[in-house]
């Protein structure tokens, strides 16, 4: 197997090539931009223990709370205009291993319990690419 070298690589990148390289990064810069200045700032938080809501809490007050579902105690922690479940009697703990967001959700399918990070108006809409 022949090793392409950095230097014959960009010894054999033409002018069209960087400049064709230089559009596409500009591009995938200018979307992240976007994407942040175009969807809102979250800033409360929704817990739901079987489809029933239990708290809807500012995101920007540091706190722990406890959430009883059908399996035992699950622990929320909101920091730093984050959240994330911190225990949970779940057996596999992946609502625990998706750690801190934003934005977005967390579930504990086996306790029942949906963390949302909602907008301005405590509004908490999810929308998916099906339902636009």
């Amino acid at each position: 197997m022949k090793r392409l070298s950095l230097r014959k690589l960009l010894d054999n990148t033409t002018f069209a090539d960087k400049i064709l390289f230089l559009t596409l990064v500009s591009l995938s810069l200018s979307g992240i931009i976007f994407l942040k200045m175009a969807l809102p700032e979250s800033s409360t938080v929704k817990i739901e223990v079987d489809g029933k809501p239990v708290y809807l809490l500012p995101l920007d007050k540091d706190r722990t709370v406890s959430v009883e579902g059908p399996e035992g105690r699950t622990a929320v922690e909101i920091r730093g205009r984050k959240v994330r479940i911190n225990e949970s009697p779940c057996r596999n703990k992946l609502c625990i291993k998706q750690g801190w967001i934003r934005s977005g959700a967390i579930i504990c399918l086996p306790n029942r319990i949906v963390v949302t990070v909602g907008d301005r108006d405590g509004k908490h809409e999810i929308v998916d690419a099906i339902t636009g």
